[in-house]
């Protein structure tokens, strides 16, 4: 199975309560022992002095995926589909594309890739491309369709970038393979029919694939490639 190593990823950070506990996990007696302080501890670990960690906010989403992973494993397929966009007045141009292209994602007749570019929390400017399919069975949408938060790419999403402090993250995801040494520029395999996308805004998107570029209040810069998910 393709994604099981992910998986079990996801899985182990289920076992943790909180973030606080998963900082726990990796404070060792001998650091107690000379520090005689949990937090300075547990500080220590998220400030990378114990190694590489998640942040809060990667441990958060993750550990969210983790569980409506688990959640799926006994989804009813008899039961009438739950659109998080359903009965949302949505009046940025988006949300009503993000809406419309729901259904065909959550069903598999189609894989959407988003291209965001704008500011997070802090201020910084980011930019990345989200599996549209994945995200939506691992994250609940209906904060986003409700207006409440905005749905901005993270470090685990396909491809991530940090404009100022430079982090930059790629992961292939259940849906799509990460090509980025390809001469062409960045390219996205789909696992289901193995055509490319392609993400070069002067390249036609590849077979079976189409590109919309977005107005939109809401983000600096917002694309999405829709791939029609061929069946043999």
């Amino acid at each position: 199975m393709e994604y099981s190593t992910a998986s079990r990823f996801h899985d182990s950070l289920a076992q943790f309560a909180d973030y606080d506990d998963y900082l726990d996990s990796k404070v060792m007696p001998v650091d107690l022992v000379y520090l005689k302080n949990r937090e300075l501890a547990r500080k220590l670990v998220e400030l990378g002095h114990k190694g590489t960690v998640l942040s809060r906010e990667e441990f958060q989403e993750r550990r969210a995926a983790a569980e409506a992973a688990r959640s799926n494993v006994f989804y009813d397929r008899t039961r009438p589909m739950t659109l998080a966009s359903a009965g949302k007045e949505l009046k940025d141009n988006f949300l009503k594309a993000l809406a419309e292209r729901e259904e065909a994602n959550r069903s598999g007749k189609m894989t959407s890739v988003i291209f965001i570019r704008d500011h997070n929390t802090l201020g910084q400017e980011v930019s990345g491309y989200i599996d549209y399919a994945h995200r939506l069975k691992s994250h609940d949408f209906e904060p986003y369709f409700s207006g409440k938060k905005r749905l901005l790419p993270g470090r685990s999403d396909l491809c991530f970038y940090n404009w100022t402090t430079h982090a930059s993250t790629s992961n292939s995801s259940p849906n799509f393979e990460v090509v980025y040494d390809d001469p062409g520029g960045l390219l996205f395999r789909s696992k289901r029919d193995k055509k490319l996308l392609n993400v070069d805004p002067s390249t036609a998107p590849g077979d079976g694939s189409r590109r919309t570029f977005l107005q939109s209040d809401l983000y600096v810069h917002a694309v999405i490639y829709d791939h029609s998910v061929r069946t043999p």
